[in-house]
């Protein structure tokens, strides 16, 4: 009905209208902008733009506080404390006592990973390692000597379950392998990293979307918590189906091979401080994971994703999201056609991107 009135305006008319409308907008945000508060009251009541972030933030709250005492195959507490214990051991210098505060609250998760048997297998190694290491140097407190005695009762039943066999603790920067590619083959493949929205109708092979993701999985995240997944859409129909969901994709959507959802995970997180983590991490991976599919003979395009109530309704729906998961990008994944036009896109110079700071 709204589009019909409209469209049953002259066109000068809605053109005038719009500029009205948006210089009243302009004009309500001037004055709310002006502090937190009024900024606060703008979007209670004359916004609703934040509305889904505020309850996935919330929904996501709850979902960690559930994963405390309900372990599945990741701990997102306990990967966040292994890290820190991680980083306390490679201290320079180290110090004799650290940790304290938080030991008990590692053995405690860890304990309950134990009983679960849910957690994946590499992980519990991972933090049996790094736990055994910590208590082999640890200064003695009360609380460390409460953590080490628990430690102790159970840690042998973790290693005989574990798959692995080296030891998965920190270790000395000289002993990483050697550097295959020098700068000018990086830059190249940096130069072949583009956008490709034209694909072969051919299929890709699962093989390779794994071997990508392993190499994804390597990119560096806040207290290594991984708050992503890559939900992959490998089939011609349905990539497209969900490649429309999001805006800037028509004209070229239905001939996308594969689209796999880079899809952000907010119960990883117990305050909202750390609500942005997901786009940060899941970009961090994306965008490894584009450059290992290069490598791979295989093209990509990053699809963007617009936080619209309907749109986000829309994906949640066909990937069968929790509310507290929430879509970073879209990522079309094929073989590229040898004609396809690629746009220039040319990027800014360094004069405007770096900033020296005095």
């Amino acid at each position: 009905m709204k589009t019909w009135l409209v469209n049953c305006l002259p066109v000068v008319w809605r053109k005038k209208i719009r500029q009205y409308l948006t210089e009243i907008q302009l004009f309500c945000i001037r004055l709310f902008s002006t502090n937190g508060f009024l900024a606060s009251i703008y979007y209670t009541f004359f916004s609703n733009q934040f509305r889904r972030e505020h309850k996935a933030v919330l929904q996501g709250r709850l979902a960690y506080a559930k994963s405390l005492t309900q372990i599945g195959k990741s701990s997102a507490l306990l990967r966040r404390n292994i890290h820190r214990l991680e980083k306390g051991l490679i201290m320079q210098p180290r110090r004799e006592v650290f940790a304290e505060a938080y030991i008990g609250e590692t053995v405690d998760c860890y304990l309950a990973a134990v009983k679960s048997q849910q957690l994946c297998a590499e992980e519990l190694k991972w933090a049996t390692d790094v736990l055994t290491d910590y208590f082999k140097v640890a200064g003695s407190t009360i609380e460390i000597e409460n953590a080490r005695r628990l430690f102790g009762e159970s840690s042998n039943a973790a290693v005989t379950n574990s798959a692995a066999v080296t030891n998965s603790i920190p270790y000395p920067h000289n002993t990483l392998p050697d550097c295959p590619v020098d700068y000018q083959q990086l830059l190249t493949l940096f130069q072949r990293r583009r956008s490709v929205r034209w694909y072969q109708p051919k299929p890709v092979p699962e093989s390779l979307i794994q071997q990508a993701i392993a190499a994804a999985k390597l990119a560096p995240s806040a207290c290594n918590r991984q708050p992503f997944q890559f939900y992959v859409i490998n089939e011609a129909d349905k990539a497209a189906d969900i490649a429309k969901c999001a805006m800037g994709t028509v004209g070229f959507a239905e001939n996308f091979q594969c689209i796999i959802a880079i899809v952000g995970d907010l119960s990883a997180y117990p305050a909202e401080r750390d609500r942005h983590v997901i786009y940060i991490d899941g970009a961090l991976a994306a965008m490894q994971l584009m450059l290992a599919f290069e490598t791979l003979g295989l093209s990509t395009c990053p699809i963007n994703w617009p936080d619209i109530e309907a749109r986000e309704k829309m994906l949640t729906q066909k990937l069968g999201l929790a509310y507290y998961q929430r879509t970073v990008m879209l990522m079309a994944v094929g073989y590229a056609q040898p004609e396809g036009g690629i746009a220039f896109s040319q990027k800014k110079n360094n004069s405007i991107l770096v900033k020296d700071v005095v």
